[in-house]
């Protein structure tokens, strides 16, 4: 059973750093494109970053050059270092394959202050 766990978010001052983890259990991450999204109250979920088996990464134009998306295959889990935090950046943020096929998980919270 494929089972997604985000943790790492938190309250943090404007221009202030995050480091968000998510813990897969159930499936190999090395093997298929995965992303970070994230949702803002009364938005529709965005993807942000995503980074594909090659690890090559792709970021939406909202986050490039602030946002960095890692993995450790070795322990299923896929990371998203946030710098530069804007209070625009506040939402909960999701992780899951590029297509969004997985169960989504609980998501974490982000808030930005200004």
């Amino acid at each position: 059973q494929v089972q997604l766990v985000e943790s790492g978010g938190g309250l943090v001052q404007a221009g202030g750093s995050l480091r968000l983890s998510c813990a897969a259990s159930g499936m190999f991450i090395g093997i298929i494109t995965m992303a970070w999204y994230r949702q803002a109250p009364g938005k529709q979920r965005e993807l942000v970053a995503s980074i594909n088996s090659g690890s090559i990464t792709t970021y939406s134009h909202s986050v490039k050059g602030r946002f960095a998306i890692s993995r450790d295959n070795a322990k299923h889990t896929l990371y998203l270092q946030m710098n530069s935090l804007k209070p625009e950046d506040t939402a909960v943020y999701f992780c899951n394959t590029a297509r969004g096929t997985m169960p989504w998980g609980q998501g974490t919270q982000v808030t930005v202050s200004s």
